[in-house]
């Protein structure tokens, strides 16, 4: 099937650029490329695209509101084109609060090798926006978590997460309470976001927050995000977990990745983990979910139907690697119950 996009930006050479590589990419045709947000209102209503690409700053209605308006009257998926900088950084986990599905930073222009690797990464955003699951923002309510009665650092929870997992994150955070087992996350997500995201995990979750840095002990009360542009591995360090970052090559095509993280877990902590996956785009985290389980560790994925995309929990779902299979509303609780159930100790 053809995938029809509309490309909304204000920079005309940016418009230049992708109309470029999606009339150039098998399987997709670009419908329109409007300058503004009153322009891409009427290609919307004329073209019907499958899916838009949007830039976030733009002239007389920025994308932010042009997002928010469309995805109450109109939800398409969105593919947002974000600058690297706080600002940018800041409005893009915004607009993936308003409805947007993915992001993709502005392109650095003017070199060759970094156009291909552009045209390619944009062309698979396109193509994973395109099958996402699309629906009215929503505010999804909390579920009861039953109350932490230890402080033990022998508990692990491991989230995975790729497109969608912001939201979906944000949410299991949410719900767990200040003195929940330590927290380690894998997200899909390029360098320069990670440290936004974990400030603003921070700033509306009871736990406290923070991207990782390396050789952190893990400790009951935080939560440890990757950061976009190296591997997070957790180990045994004496009595203790520890956190230490790898800069070497993508696993399961990707950097950070679920699988390494999850492995690592399998191999340091076993039957001390509970592990969830979260929406997403293909396979991460499934072979390493399946480790833990074999490790006697419990494991979760979220079901089908609170999904933005349905890949990553599918994969391990289908490989056995899935104890539970649990809707993005209730995982918080569920999990928290878990862990009350394989009880925990008080070392400290």
């Amino acid at each position: 099937m053809t995938i029809k996009v509309l490309v909304v930006d204000d920079s005309a050479l940016i418009r230049q650029l992708l109309s470029q590589i999606i009339d150039s990419a098998p399987g997709l045709r670009l419908v329109g490329a409007a300058p503004d947000a009153y322009v891409a209102k009427k290609m919307v209503l004329e073209y019907e695209p499958d899916v838009i690409t949007l830039d976030i700053e733009m002239p007389k209605v920025n994308g932010l509101r042009f997002l928010e308006v469309l995805m109450q009257a109109k939800p398409i998926p969105v593919l947002m084109i974000s600058t690297l900088t706080q600002q940018g950084a800041d409005a893009t986990f915004r607009s993936l609060e308003l409805g947007a599905i993915d992001f993709i930073p502005k392109p650095k222009l003017g070199v060759a090798q970094g156009i291909k690797d552009y045209s390619e990464l944009i062309v698979s955003k396109i193509q994973t926006v395109a099958k996402a699951y699309v629906r009215k923002p929503r505010k999804l309510p909390l579920t009861s978590t039953a109350k932490v009665q230890f402080s033990g650092t022998e508990k692990i929870l491991a989230i995975g997460a790729s497109t969608g997992g912001t939201e979906a994150i944000k949410h299991v955070l949410s719900g767990l309470p200040g003195n929940a087992p330590a927290t380690v996350i894998t997200q899909h997500m390029p360098p320069g976001y990670t440290s936004t995201f974990a400030k603003r995990l921070d700033s509306c979750c009871a736990m406290q927050v923070r991207e990782a840095k390396g050789g952190e002990r893990l400790l009951p009360g935080y939560a440890y995000l990757a950061p976009g542009d190296k591997h997070m591995v957790v180990e045994r360090s004496g009595a203790d977990y520890r956190i230490v970052l790898d800069d070497g090559m993508r696993v399961t095509g990707h950097k950070p990745s679920v699988d390494k993280l999850f492995d690592s877990l399998a191999s340091a902590a076993g039957s001390n983990v509970v592990a969830t996956l979260l929406t997403g785009m293909g396979k991460d985290g499934a072979a390493g979910m399946l480790k833990l389980k074999q490790e006697g560790a419990s494991t979760f994925c979220q079901d089908k139907d609170s999904c933005v995309v349905f890949g990553m929990p599918k994969a391990a779902i289908d490989l056995g690697a899935a104890d539970h299979v649990v809707s993005l509303e209730k995982m918080s609780a569920r999990l928290i119950d878990e862990f009350v159930r394989i009880g925990a100790g008080s070392r400290l």
